[in-house]
């Protein structure tokens, strides 16, 4: 069988907070990043990472990529590097040497190809690494914990070495919309037990006061705030947007 995923990176800046990501599925993946990093070394550990997280798998392993740099160094490039003390033709060193050396051990063994994909082009597996990994460089940059995915057994907070964030993080999200204060538009008998309006209990029919503004205030678990944002992108809409229109 071969497993299929998607690997990227991201960094606001470049250099700048930065982040990567790898996804098979919803729940199969993984992201992480640092406080400052360039998108080149995103996308080096996201396949790290990949092959780390697969290294118990005997499955083939089919990697997507929408980098080129990040295709050449694991096919064609390492392998004079390494003979030359990895240095590269110039005699100059290589970049990234750290994150190399540790992909060039992870593959060892391992039985995998890469992919080129365009990126930005709708593509479903690119596109949900890559909010991913830019929602992890959006959490350093921010100062939020990181989104970091359940990994490869499908368990939240598995160690993938993509941050010190606690699993199941719960994001705030803030909505602004044009609806009147629940109590003004509920009848008493439709209210929720001790008189206290819900949200679900709007009548549809109820015509919002223009000038009033209500504040809803969401938790959203780590998978569930990755989701929005995958979504919101999609649609090119920003996620309080998108909420409002859901609401």
């Amino acid at each position: 069988m071969t497993i299929t995923a998607a690997a990227d990176g991201s960094a606001l800046g470049n250099p700048g907070p930065a982040g990567w990501a790898w996804y098979i599925d919803d729940d199969r993946w993984a992201a992480g990043g640092w406080k400052h990093g360039t998108n080149n070394m995103g996308e080096l550990k996201a396949v790290l990472e990949l092959f780390r997280a697969t290294q118990d798998v005997d499955d083939d392993l089919l990697i997507l990529c929408d980098s080129q740099y990040v295709i050449n160094c694991v096919t064609k490039w390492m392998p004079g590097w390494k003979r030359k003390g990895w240095r590269k033709g110039d005699g100059k060193p290589v970049m990234n040497l750290d994150l190399l050396q540790e992909i060039d051990e992870a593959i060892v063994g391992r039985r995998y190809r890469f992919e080129w994909v365009k990126g930005h082009v709708g593509h479903v597996l690119n596109e949900a690494a890559d909010s991913r990994a830019r929602a992890a460089a959006e959490a350093y940059q921010r100062g939020r914990e990181v989104p970091t995915g359940p990994g490869f057994g499908g368990v939240d907070g598995a160690d993938t070495g993509a941050s010190e964030s606690a699993a199941g993080e719960r994001h705030p999200a803030l909505v602004r919309a044009s609806v009147p204060p629940l109590a003004d538009v509920l009848p008493a008998e439709t209210r929720a037990p001790g008189g206290v309006a819900t949200l679900f209990d709007l009548d549809d029919e109820a015509e919002p006061e223009e000038s009033s503004l209500h504040e809803v205030t969401l938790q959203l678990t780590d998978e569930e705030y990755a989701r929005l944002l995958l979504r919101s992108r999609a649609v090119g809409s920003s996620p309080e947007d998108l909420l409002r229109r859901l609401i």
